[in-house]
């Protein structure tokens, strides 16, 4: 199935089914600290600080949401609890369109002089090997040539992986196996993707959050020898987080763009979580756009991040 025709109603559909725990997780918590209120007080407030709390928004997030009903119920002295699923609706998307990163629409890229590349960092275990693996099949089903850097080289389980998504997709993987200098498969991957004409080179790298000095200068070393052949590289420097864990995610993103220059994010396992608040929050806090969701196992699960239609699935038969 093409990618344009999935965009519409079965990427909407996998999208609700991906949220649905978060949402009744969200919504449970939600319904319980209204019930018997009939009007927004401080109470039920309170009650809606907590529950965005434990939902895994974050904290300063959650306050920037709480100040704004806060100013709304100020205007409407009896705004109705049975408005509040509207209200906090309009005020999340409110809070993510302020972020001014522009929604993907579809999985195409800019147009670069030579291959696009695209350096995917983030600790083991965070599906960031699978993440790029869909991420190749989602270029090549556009037509794109795809050449993959298996750079994560303290793993044998992520090199090994890699492999493995490449011969799944057909597309060339990039290899100098396990304990080599990352730097040298990055350089490989990327000789051969400027020779080769390819349109996007993916790069898997930094899979442990060792000490931020050895991160930064292993990521420094990657950036310098890609762009021997490609001066613009890395156009893109991708973190991958586990939505499932919740906070760690945020101490995670704290960390690695502490260490470098991290210009998106996916976000995946949405769909084996409660914790899809997380989204919300790492968002508004880090100003760093969400490329990516996983919400599935399929490879088509991999979705562009649209705002507007994360908050409308999240929200969807609630108000």
């Amino acid at each position: 199935m093409g990618i344009k025709s999935f965009f519409s109603k079965d990427k909407k559909e996998s999208l609700d089914k991906g949220l649905e725990k978060s949402k009744q997780n969200f919504f449970t918590k939600l319904n319980k600290a209204v019930v018997g209120k009939s009007t927004v007080d401080a109470d039920v407030l309170d009650e809606l600080e907590e529950v965005l709390i434990t939902s895994d928004v974050g904290v300063e997030t959650t306050v920037k949401i709480i100040d704004r009903i806060e100013e709304r119920v100020a205007k409407d002295k009896y705004l109705n609890t049975s408005e509040l699923n509207r209200i906090l609706r309009e005020e999340i998307a409110g809070l993510l369109s302020e972020n001014n990163t522009k929604d993907l629409v579809d999985f195409d890229l800019p147009q670069v002089d030579g291959p696009y590349v695209i350096l995917v960092v983030g600790v083991n275990g965070v599906g960031k090997t699978t993440t790029i693996g869909k991420l190749a099949a989602q270029f090549k089903s556009l037509g794109k040539n795809v050449i993959l850097g298996a750079a994560d080289t303290f793993r044998a389980a992520a090199v090994d992986q890699l492999i493995m998504w490449g011969e799944r997709v057909g597309v060339p993987v990039v290899s100098k196996g396990m304990n080599t200098d990352p730097a040298a498969v990055a350089f490989e991957a990327a000789k051969r993707g400027k020779e080769e004409n390819a349109d996007v080179v993916i790069i898997d790298t930094a899979g442990r959050l060792h000490t931020k000095v050895n991160l930064m200068n292993e990521l420094s070393k990657i950036k310098n020898v890609v762009q021997k052949f490609i001066p613009e590289a890395p156009h893109d420097v991708m973190l991958v987080l586990d939505g499932s864990t919740g906070q760690n995610a945020f101490i995670q993103a704290k960390e690695f763009t502490k260490a470098t220059e991290v210009t998106s994010l996916a976000v995946t396992k949405l769909d084996g979580t409660a914790k899809g608040g997380v989204v919300i929050g790492i968002s508004d806090q880090f100003k760093i756009p969400v490329k990516y969701i996983g919400v599935g196992e399929k490879v088509e699960d991999l979705q562009v991040f649209n705002k507007t239609e994360f908050v409308d699935s999240f929200f969807k038969n609630q108000s």
